[in-house]
């Protein structure tokens, strides 16, 4: 029930990003999308352990999978905080954006591009409680590495 539960999280979550694109017309940046990639991968763990519910070499199996797709996605969030961080000006302003790359550039050289981040990435847009949108996810996906990894240690 757990791990059904990790899954909802992760599919409330990106609602609510859905929520922020479309209802308040909030543009993902490229980094964002990379998020959101890993929030659903992270959340695929979950619901794969949901329907497997695993024994206790099982959870550790899929807490190491959450571990990494956690990492990742903290990763990417870490550094768009740190991006927002910079000086105005500090970092390159606004590219393509990921779709024109997605469509002209090989796949390692659009993850280059993105992973350097753009002017729109240092962006911090919306706030809840004076953090932008990327530290909350970065708080996100350590919350659910150390659920995955409770999970595991319950087993």
């Amino acid at each position: 029930m757990a791990y059904l539960l990790g899954c909802l999280v992760c599919a409330g979550l990106m609602a609510w990003a859905l929520w922020l694109q479309y209802g308040l017309g909030l543009e993902p940046c490229p980094l964002c999308v990379f998020q959101r990639v890993a929030v659903i991968a992270i959340g695929l763990v979950f619901l794969v352990a949901a329907i497997h519910n695993p024994g206790a070499i099982g959870a550790i199996v899929y807490a190491g999978l959450a571990f990494v797709v956690g990492a990742v996605g903290a990763g990417l969030a870490g550094w768009q905080v740190w991006i927002q961080a910079q000086p105005k000006g500090a970092v390159a302003s606004c590219g393509m954006s990921l779709d024109y790359m997605l469509e002209t550039l090989p796949l390692s050289e659009v993850i280059g591009k993105v992973l350097k981040g753009s002017g729109e990435c240092a962006e911090q847009g919306w706030l809840f409680l004076g953090l932008a949108i990327p530290s909350w996810t970065f708080a996100f996906f350590v919350a659910m590495i150390a659920a995955a990894i409770a999970l595991a240690r319950e087993e």
